[in-house]
């Protein structure tokens, strides 16, 4: 009997301890599970952020032209002839009244010398005729002509007087002609290289050589219709800033150039809209500094549209598309991120003007736009910490 419940408290033992082995090991399942749920989980992700900028900006269009020269000539000979001497280098600056070209004078030289003779000729024969009339005259008072006589007499007399006013018109319009055969600079500028070479027969509609003036250069740039009606408007309620003595300023940079460094004005709008582009052209003046506005050359012209304001800029690449939406993502005060729908303005500098959507104490995603959505909570690391290290 002893030794049955011997054997019953043995089993009993067996089972217990079985039993709570098979709890601690549960036990210990679970807490690992937990362990290693905590050990995976992905920590928060470090975005960096930057704060908006703020300037005072003149808020301006950017339109893009060409540049072309104060004064432009197409050279041409206004007499024909053999082009005799060429008497420049190719891009030579020349003053006004330089010779540029010699034609063969000997033709026009002989019809100049041929008109001058006439005219001496002419003068003889208008001097006898005074004389005659004037005799008339006497001669008439004594009864010693007829008065169909006198008459006679004045009318020769004003006939000379008349051929002398042909001949000397003829001798002025042969010594123009000879005068033409040198072909002159009609404006101090650069001149190009010779379109026709010695021993060549030229005409008023052979083309010689183009000349530019040197100096201030316009610009021509054509700019879309809701621009011209928002400057207009503008100016109509003063609020473009204008210079000391009226003119609207602006500013340019060539094709490698940076941050618009020339500055001029606008000289003239033009009178009527292209309606086959929907543009206005606009032309501006600029200093040649450096003689560097070749006539030709791209320009990009910066055109104000309104006075300073305070604005905030930030950087292109903080800003993302929701479709037509512009947008930015915010961190605030508890590290959560915040979708933000914004306004955008011009590029200034390589930043971006924002209009509407944002405050100047907000803290703008700058690095790490693609690794969070709104509502997540990051890790934040600011541009200039960023950027030190």
């Amino acid at each position: 009997m002893k030794s049955v419940t011997l054997r019953r408290t043995a089993v009993v033992a067996t089972v217990l301890a079985v039993a709570t082995t098979a709890t601690l090991f549960a036990l210990t399942e679970d807490e690992a599970e937990s362990v290693s749920a905590a050990a995976v989980a992905p920590p928060a992700p470090a975005v960096t952020v930057s704060s908006p900028r703020q300037r005072t900006l003149v808020e301006a269009a950017e339109i893009t032209g060409r540049i072309h020269a104060l004064e432009m000539v197409d050279l041409r000979a206004e007499v024909p002839g053999r082009l005799d001497a060429v008497h420049f280098q190719s891009g030579q600056v020349v003053q006004q009244g330089d010779l540029l070209f010699t034609l063969d004078a000997r033709t026009y030289a002989a019809a100049h010398a041929a008109a001058a003779a006439a005219v001496v000729r002419a003068e003889a024969t208008a001097t006898t005729a005074r004389r005659d009339a004037d005799r008339a005259d006497l001669l008439l008072s004594r009864e010693a002509i007829s008065t169909e006589e006198a008459d006679t007499r004045r009318a020769r007399a004003a006939e000379a007087e008349a051929n002398l006013l042909v001949a000397r018109a003829e001798r002025d319009r042969t010594a123009v002609d000879l005068e033409r055969t040198s072909v002159r600079a009609p404006i101090t500028g650069r001149v190009s290289r010779a379109l026709v070479t010695t021993g060549n027969l030229v005409s008023p509609a052979t083309p010689l050589t183009t000349l530019v003036s040197v100096g201030d250069a316009y610009v021509h740039a054509d700019v879309d219709e809701a621009t011209v009606l928002r400057l207009q408007r503008l100016l109509r309620e003063g609020q473009v800033q204008l210079d000391d003595v009226g003119r609207i300023p602006v500013d340019m940079q060539l094709a490698d150039e940076a941050g618009f460094p020339r500055h001029g004005f606008v000289e003239s709008l033009d009178n009527h809209l292209d309606p086959t582009t929907g543009s206005l052209t606009v032309r501006m003046v600029f200093p040649n500094t450096g003689d560097a506005l070749t006539p030709g050359l791209f320009a990009r012209v910066r055109l104000p549209l309104g006075s300073p304001e305070p604005a905030l800029l930030i950087s292109e690449r903080a800003i993302g598309t929701d479709q037509s939406q512009k947008f930015v993502l915010v961190v605030g005060d508890d590290n959560t991120v915040a979708y933000r729908p914004i306004t955008l303005g011009p590029v200034v500098d390589g930043e971006r003007v924002i209009r509407t959507g944002l405050q100047p104490e907000d803290r703008v995603i700058v690095n790490g736009l693609q690794r969070v959505r709104p509502g997540t909570s990051v890790t934040v690391e600011t541009a200039a910490l960023a950027r030190s290290s």
